[in-house]
């Protein structure tokens, strides 16, 4: 059986080299022009071994020297054969950049973010473009919209998150992520619903797992790096407020609109995501957030085993203050009250860094956001010191039409702590 099975497999190969002659394809002629090529060097070289005449000691000289030349010929069409068929199909990029880029990009520091939304997604948009070794940890609480709706008709873990993530890091073309940003209109049945929502789902459906889809989502999108679940568990993220009521589902907390004691998950009993915990053990930098902070960044961090270990961890660990107040969540918090809700619900060494925009955001900005009941996050310097955490002062904000982190700002200021270390 063992024989017979090699056998199989040697005439597998040989099926597979034989393709490469097949009529049509256009690489035979540079194959044999190169195979001539080494023939005529093997021969040069032999005859100059002999003790011959002069003359025919030139003319196996001249043999060796066509020889090369032919060889030479052959390769260089080969590799522009190569180029054309497989080369970058985006005008005035080299092929030579692209490997340049990947290969640097493959050798970049190990970054784990931990978060959630369209605050990690904006995050990982920028780390990409400086290295692949990228894991972003993400919530599974969300409830509300096309995940919702799907996680309750398909009982599978919400996709919505996890989608922003994976076409953020992305490194298909750009059709093939606006495809996966894709909504549907309301006047369509599948009107609120997201594509790549969907096309988590089916392959969840196909593979029989969620994680399973992801990966080979990650595959279809060409990731630059991975995007795994904080947990495999369907938990549902409940609220605790200070007036002792309490509401369930990620989606609703904001709307209730009563200051947040605590936030814990149901059922009790989860467990974090295996390839989380490994990706964190060897994390040179750890990132918490920016997103929102009682939704998106601590329902990780309710996980005792992902706490456990960002904290046992030897990384540089940071947190991400938001730029602005979250209606519903965090009314009237400034950085202190951010870093105070976190470790409440982790611990206090679950970061050492606390990056805050010091960019100025226009004035008519800030006063429309303010009829939104959202302000500016202010930061004491000192009274964070106090507590034991560093403040990084950075300009990270990109202002368009809402206001959020620039992507690139942020990821130089997060990576120049490798440099700084």
């Amino acid at each position: 059986m063992r024989k017979r099975f090699d056998v199989n497999k040697m005439g597998l190969k040989a099926r597979i080299v034989l393709k490469w002659f097949y009529p049509g394809i256009g690489i035979k002629r540079w194959i044999s022009l190169s195979a001539f090529g080494v023939i005529l060097i093997i021969i040069g070289s032999l005859g100059l071994r002999t003790e011959e005449l002069r003359i025919v000691q030139a003319l196996n000289a001249i043999v060796l020297i066509s020889g090369i030349i032919i060889l030479i010929l052959g390769i260089k069409r080969l590799m522009r054969f190569f180029i054309r068929e497989f080369g970058p199909s985006e005008k005035n990029v080299q092929l030579v950049d692209i490997l340049y880029q990947k290969r640097q990009l493959a050798r970049g520091p190990k970054v784990v973010t931990v978060g959630g939304g369209t605050g990690l997604s904006v995050i990982l948009s920028g780390l990409k473009e400086y290295t692949y070794n990228i894991t972003a940890i993400v919530t599974v609480a969300d409830d509300g919209g096309s995940s919702g709706r799907l996680r309750q008709q398909f009982d599978i873990l919400p996709p919505g998150d996890i989608r922003n993530c994976l076409v953020a890091l992305a490194d298909a073309p750009t059709l093939m992520r606006d495809l996966f940003q894709f909504r549907f209109g309301k006047d369509s049945e599948m009107s609120g619903h997201n594509f790549g929502n969907l096309f988590i789902t089916v392959m969840t459906q196909l593979t029989g797992d969620f994680e399973k889809a992801i990966k080979e989502t990650s595959r279809v999108l060409a990731l630059r790096g991975q995007v795994i679940p904080s947990t495999l568990n369907n938990v549902v993220l409940v609220a605790e407020h200070k007036d002792g009521s309490t509401t369930e589902g990620e989606n609703k907390i904001p709307k209730k609109g009563i200051p947040i004691k605590k936030v814990f998950l149901r059922p009790f009993e989860y467990q974090a995501t295996p390839e989380a915990l490994k990706a964190i053990e060897e994390a040179q930098v750890i990132v918490l957030g920016p997103g929102s902070l009682y939704t998106s960044i601590i329902p990780n961090l309710l996980i005792k085993e992902i706490t456990d270990s960002i904290v046992a961890s030897s990384a540089i660990k940071m947190y991400v203050c938001n730029i602005m107040t979250q209606p519903g969540e965090t009314d009237g918090y400034d950085t202190a009250d951010h870093i105070r809700a976190l470790i409440k619900h982790s611990h206090p060494r679950i970061f050492d860094y606390c990056i805050v925009n010091s960019g100025e955001i226009p004035k008519e900005t800030l006063k429309r956001y303010e009829q939104e009941k959202s302000h500016l996050v202010n930061c004491d310097t000192e009274e964070i010191a106090r507590m034991g955490y560093r403040v990084i002062e950075e300009d990270t904000v990109a202002i368009s039409d809402v206001i959020r982190h620039d992507s690139e700002k942020l990821a130089k200021v997060i990576l120049g702590f490798i440099e700084e270390f």
